[in-house]
């Protein structure tokens, strides 16, 4: 918990395998070392830098649950794979695994499923499995796929690959869809993770949210509108609130220019673990203040207490129908509230081996 009543629920944990094994293709390879240059870069040289051999590994449940739990404010997780199949053997973030972590930590996690929309019929099947036996509650997206060498990028406003893989949410009872948009990695094409095909998948689908991750960089100007336009549109911090460190005026004005157009209701924190630590940017965030001249020149909104609670909890926890309270009642009584009470909070990775 941050201060003394706010539970912190992210909204994007991995469980990467960025081993030299499950690497398939140069193309994974680019990607995986690009995640690890922004780890590099964008934690802070007081806090735990991972080294390669540290970094670039299989990072298991057990390791990822202490990271969070035990060296964090985190109390509430989703357990997010990834579906990049074309640049690793295991997509990089196995839904299997996702899965069987979520089911390991029910008190603390939350599973969403993943699917490749290039796959018709197998994906739609795939989302039906991942929800029925698995509970999946929410669904993840990537716009560019790889095949033969080729990059082959699809659109949220497609009729015939987007539209059945909503359709089929919406049958399901799944109500939200996540989208990586911006921070082309790899060898991906920037055309592919811009945010133009967000606009006509809200209106044709108002029943449904879609989360825009990252959020949206380069595009931010692009989801500023769409945040002001459309109810079911909202931003993930993931990986942009890392810049409050390093960039501290780049962060306030990309948060200000969301709270300005869109609300503070339209934000959710997400921290990208194990791409980088939590704590760091969770202790930073909570002390943060918008600054002066950025309140009174452009009328970006203070980052109050009571805003800081919806971003880091409150608009997450409506989203995915999760009561705060009783969450509360159970997380601050299990093993990993005992073990904090007891020991304080480790320091940065302390309590991981690598």
């Amino acid at each position: 918990m941050m201060g003394e009543d706010t539970l912190v629920f992210d909204s994007v944990t991995h469980l990467y395998d960025m081993s030299d094994g499950n690497v398939k293709t140069d193309g994974g390879d680019q990607f995986r070392n690009h995640l690890f240059g922004f780890h590099q870069y964008l934690t802070p040289d007081e806090d735990r830098i991972l080294d390669a051999e540290e970094f670039l590994r299989e990072w298991d449940a057990e390791t990822v649950a202490e990271v969070v739990f035990a060296e964090s404010d985190v109390d509430l997780l989703i357990a997010q794979p990834l579906p990049l199949t074309d640049f690793f053997h295991d997509g990089l973030s196995s839904w299997e695994k996702c899965a069987a972590m979520a089911e390991q930590y029910p008190d603390r996690m939350l599973f969403w499923g993943a699917v490749n929309p290039l796959e018709g019929d197998r994906a739609l099947e795939l989302m039906e499995r991942q929800v029925e036996e698995f509970g999946a509650k929410a669904f993840k997206l990537y716009n560019v796929r790889y095949d033969y060498g080729e990059p082959f990028p699809w659109r949220m406003d497609d009729p015939q690959i987007a539209f059945p893989i909503f359709e089929k949410a919406k049958e399901l009872g799944v109500e939200l869809i996540g989208v990586h948009k911006g921070v082309p990695l790899g060898p991906q094409p920037i055309e592919g993770t811009e945010l133009s095909d967000i606009d006509r998948a809200a209106v044709e689908f108002p029943e449904l949210d879609f989360m825009v991750f990252h959020p949206g960089m380069p595009f931010l100007d692009e989801l500023l509108w769409q945040v002001v336009r459309f109810d079911n549109v909202y931003a993930s911090l993931a990986a942009t609130i890392n810049f409050i460190d390093l960039a501290p005026r780049k962060f306030a004005e990309t948060v200000g220019k969301l709270l300005f157009w869109g609300g503070p209701e339209k934000l959710v924190y997400g921290s990208e673990v194990p791409l980088f630590h939590p704590q760091w940017a969770l202790e930073r965030f909570w002390e943060f203040e918008m600054p002066e001249e950025l309140v009174e020149g452009y009328g970006y909104p203070q980052l109050t207490p009571e805003i800081k609670a919806m971003i880091l909890s409150g608009n997450l926890a409506r989203l995915m129908d999760v009561d705060l309270d009783a969450a509360e009642e159970t997380v601050k009584n299990d093993e990993f509230a005992r073990r904090r009470a007891e020991d304080g909070t480790p320091d940065s990775w302390a309590t991981v081996e690598f």
